[in-house]
């Protein structure tokens, strides 16, 4: 759990470099990589968490601007550049915004009361299910996964 607002952006700042390790990686081809055919594309699913940061944080208080054209999945560079813009501007958001009484108060978040670090908390836990979607589609797509929280098969160390 976050006890101060430093603590949550060193969190942020930790597993946004994680995500970008992953989303550099990426390329165009693999973005139409599915599961089964009905299933999201790698890039569906990556563009859905890069997009919905800013929706997500503004609905709990921490207004940054959407990312126009969220419905059309770019190429893979601009997934990568967009998330970085979006993470940065949320580290921007959170430092002027929030205070380390605000991780504490609290907040209706999808039907329980939560605080501010818990629901920030579900943020990151959103983003690290779907980076980990999105590594087992570049696996079945045939690329390299970076080394996360280990190392990878590659032999990649983080």
């Amino acid at each position: 759990m976050y006890c101060t607002v430093e603590d949550l952006i060193i969190e942020w700042k930790r597993e946004a470099v994680l995500t970008e390790k992953i989303l550099e990686s990426l390329t165009d081809e693999a973005l139409l990589q599915q599961v089964y055919p009905e299933g999201r594309t790698l890039g569906r699913i990556a563009w859905h968490f890069v997009t919905n940061i800013p929706d997500y944080l503004t609905e709990f208080g921490v207004p940054i601007a959407k990312v126009p054209n969220s419905s059309v999945v770019p190429s893979a560079k601009e997934i990568t550049e967009v998330f970085k813009t979006v993470s940065s501007q949320a580290t921007n958001a959170l430092q002027e915004r929030w205070t380390d009484d605000t991780l504490k108060q609290t907040q209706n978040a999808f039907g329980r009361t939560e605080s501010n670090a818990t629901i920030f908390m579900g943020l990151i836990k959103h983003i690290v299910h779907h980076r980990g979607q999105v590594t087992v589609l570049m696996r079945q797509a045939g690329l390299s996964i970076p080394a996360v929280y280990g190392p990878s098969k590659e032999g990649g160390r983080r």
